[in-house]
């Protein structure tokens, strides 16, 4: 890995002393003002998880004590990194750069500690966290300071092709998952460039497949269609990954007419729809609410043995909205698949069956004489409650048959909440225990591990079988 320094001291101090004007315009109140900014660092749905020392970091950069002191920020922001490992500055980098970062308001100074991060003894350059960065800069309409490090990476990269080209590719997917319309652009007119000048077959599809699906984030999958087209006259074969980017570019707008026109053009050009484009799916219809037509999707994967997946139950049970409603009341919601269905839509009632039908729940469990184990993790909340529905009526079913072996332990792993939205804070783990509680259930929280639920397997086998 090449290793450079990006900015002179000069520069440094040009980029990374904000105006008043610029940390107000990004939600932070210096120079006298109250901060505003809340104290509780919460990790919001698609961001990257921060660690435990992340977590604290960010934190006390949220500080009443620096508010009014850019310089105090940035001697924080040095002191941090001189006392972290790489691990833990590289997470907290990442979850600033990320467009689902719970921190918008913390992001602007990411920029002054990817500078600080470059002055460690392990730093290694990266295109692909250059990229990101230059997105987010764009984003925040810091031009100047995204256009320096667009001129370094280019000029490192560009005796490269295919290295200069996978830059760009990242490049135009952070602009555009960053809503960055002018990076976005910016990053497409060099990809053209490149594809109407290069040879090489991989450097021209790896440019168009990154227009598609960029044009698709920017909500634009019309336009998307057409860089298609424009590869089909290149003699460039579209590849699953340009129909699953424009299907669900269509389908998150609602446009399910025009979703299901490229389902079919799939299935006519021989690229197999698979669980992955399935949830796709899936999620579109869900995020408008056409509940029946989730049905009728999942019935078709059922008869076409598309298997269903974790993902496909939390797309699905979080578009119910009984569900979802049922589960703000833990010490009301019903105990059982069973019970659960009479409260339940018509459209609900469809979906929960196709559900419970499937295979997941048996490979979210292990069953051997020593261990009865079901592992929650990746599950959330409305999917956690109807497989531990599911997973209770089905190990009672278990230890009804006479030749069942009965494991010496049954566990039930739930998660500390390492990943939640507040750290520590599982609802998976509450939900269990309150489960537990409210069937009279023997298990307990492991001493030895507080993301497990615990008991002998006899002892569980006489509750249920009582």
């Amino acid at each position: 890995m090449m290793m450079i320094s990006i900015c002179s001291i000069g520069l440094q101090r040009f980029l990374f002393t904000p105006s008043p004007q610029q940390l107000t315009s990004q939600g932070i109140c210096y120079w006298g003002e109250e901060l505003r900014t809340p104290m509780q660092v919460r990790c919001k749905a698609g961001a990257v998880p921060l660690m435990k020392q992340s977590h604290k970091f960010l934190s006390s950069l949220s500080s009443p004590a620096l508010a009014g002191d850019p310089s105090a920020t940035n001697r924080h922001i040095k002191k941090f990194v001189a006392g972290s490992p790489k691990s833990v500055s590289l997470n907290v980098l990442s979850h600033l750069l990320s467009p689902h970062t719970s921190l918008p308001h913390l992001s602007f100074f990411a920029l002054s500690l990817y500078s600080e991060i470059t002055e460690a003894s392990w730093f290694d350059w990266n295109p692909k966290l250059i990229a990101e960065l230059v997105a987010l800069l764009n984003k925040q309409e810091r031009f100047h300071e995204s256009e320096t490090l667009l001129s370094t990476a280019a000029s490192n990269l560009k005796s490269n092709e295919r290295d200069f080209t996978l830059f760009l590719c990242n490049l135009a997917e952070s602009n555009s998952k960053q809503r960055s319309a002018q990076g976005f652009n910016q990053a497409c007119v060099r990809l053209r460039e490149i594809s109407q000048r290069t040879s090489s077959v991989y450097v021209k599809t790896q440019a168009y497949k990154s227009m598609v699906s960029g044009l698709c984030n920017m909500d634009q999958p019309n336009d998307a269609e057409t860089v298609i087209e424009e590869m089909r006259i290149e003699k460039l074969k579209p590849g699953v990954f340009e129909y699953k980017s424009v299907l669900y570019g269509y389908g998150r707008l609602g446009l399910f007419d025009d979703m299901n026109r490229i389902v079919h053009r799939m299935e006519t050009e021989g690229h197999r729809v698979d669980t992955v484009c399935s949830n796709m799916v899936l999620s579109s219809y869900g995020a408008h609410e056409a509940l029946s037509q989730m049905g009728s999707w999942l019935q078709k994967l059922k008869d076409f043995n598309v298997p269903l997946s974790l993902r496909t139950y939390n797309t699905v049970l979080n578009s119910c909205p009984t569900v979802t409603s049922l589960l703000k009341d833990l010490n009301s919601c019903p105990l059982s698949v069973s019970e659960l269905l009479t409260f339940l839509n018509k459209d609900e009632v469809i979906l929960v069956r196709v559900l419970t039908q499937s295979s997941v729940l048996d490979e979210a469990m292990e069953w051997s004489s020593l261990e009865g184990k079901l592992d929650l993790h990746g599950m959330h909340l409305s999917s956690s409650y109807l497989i531990m529905m599911q997973w209770m009526d089905g190990i009672k079913a278990r230890f009804s048959d006479e030749k069942c072996v009965v494991p010496a332990e049954i566990v039930v792993v739930s998660g500390s909440g390492k990943h939640s939205s507040v750290r520590g804070e599982s609802p998976v783990k509450s939900l269990v225990k309150k489960m537990m509680v409210r069937t009279g259930s023997p298990m307990r929280i492991d001493r030895k591990n507080v993301g497990s639920f615990i008991a002998k397997g006899k002892t569980v086998k006489e509750w249920l079988c009582q």
